[in-house]
């Protein structure tokens, strides 16, 4: 006889717990691995305004980006200045597109959130690759938002901007925690009635809506990835406001988004595949390989789910220690 809905409510809620346990784990390995350097929050911006970006050690693949990163954004400084004095706009915009490229490669929240969601849900390469240029091209808005409107319309100061910037901060990643908590919540009870009714997670024991992918939900992972601009599109913006070029600056940005788009793209295709391959290895679509796949599901959900949890409590600590 199959349980009810509340009976398997404590196998769920354990299933749960050792998701948030192991991918708690995870993200301390990867964390560890991508920055050992890292010992504080970084500061925000010489400008005044900017986002605290982690970054990773100074040596190895990570300190190499950096050094790539930084040479992008003294050339794009240049070549907003030789765009003041009349000249062509076409070398910044492909300046913008190689920092996008370059910078999506680094270690970021919106990468992650996107990856771990097509890993939790999303089967399609269509799908991951929509969601990876919508929260880019957000991305680029908001950051054209927060300096355009606030300084050129409303006057705002660089102590507004800012914090203007700490409530995006805080609202993206209270919304990749709640993203990563419903996902998490849905796989778990998918998990738990596939377990009750002696069937893999697909199977038509599962509720129908359990199994469909909400439009919504996708909307709000493209909000959670993207609404926290780049800090590199923020100073680049302010930079070119100071030089009385705003526009040009507009245009490297959504360049940038691009170049970000790209890369995004690239590793949600790798995301895609890489479910497949787990797929296949664990057995198809047989019972064993569903409930493995699902677990998997489960996994990067909780991921998501400590990820946001991780970035509240950092940007607490950070605004505590400012």
């Amino acid at each position: 006889m199959e349980a009810s809905p509340r009976g398997r409510l404590p196998l769920r809620l354990a299933l749960i717990a050792g998701a948030i346990a192991a991918a708690g784990l995870l993200l301390a390995a990867l964390t560890w691995l991508v920055m050992p350097g890292v010992a504080a929050p970084p500061p925000r911006s010489p400008f005044g305004i900017g986002f605290r970006e982690a970054a990773p050690d100074a040596t190895g693949l990570g300190g190499w980006l950096l050094a790539v990163q930084s040479s992008f954004s003294r050339s794009l400084q240049g070549a907003v200045q030789a765009l003041k004095l009349g000249g062509d706009w076409m070398p910044l915009a492909l300046l913008g597109f190689a920092y996008g490229v370059f910078h999506a490669a680094g270690p970021g929240h919106g990468k992650a959130v996107i990856a771990g969601y097509i890993v939790a849900g999303e089967r399609t390469l269509q799908r991951g690759c929509a969601l990876s240029f919508a929260a880019a091209l957000l991305q680029a808005a908001v950051a054209i938002a927060i300096v355009g409107i606030g300084s050129v319309i409303l006057g705002a100061t660089a102590a507004t901007m800012s914090r203007a910037g700490t409530l995006v901060e805080t609202a993206s990643f209270a919304l990749v925690a709640l993203i990563g908590f419903a996902v998490t919540w849905r796989k778990a009870g998918r998990l738990a009635a596939a377990n009750a009714a002696g069937c893999g997670p697909d199977c038509a024991h599962v509720p129908a809506d359990a199994r469909a992918e909400s439009w919504r939900e996708r909307a709000g992972v493209v909000l959670a990835a993207g609404s926290r601009p780049c800090a590199g599109a923020v100073l680049l913006l302010v930079f070119a406001l100071s030089q009385g070029v705003l526009w040009a600056g507009m245009l490297a940005v959504l360049a940038m988004a691009l170049g970000t788009a790209l890369t995004t793209t690239a590793l949600a295709c790798l995301a895609v595949f890489a479910k497949g391959a787990a797929l296949r290895l664990a057995g198809g679509r047989g019972r064993v390989g569903a409930i493995a796949v699902g677990g998997l599901e489960l996994l990067a959900a909780a991921f998501v789910l400590v990820l946001g949890l991780a970035m509240l409590t950092g940007l607490a600590l950070g605004m505590g220690g400012a």
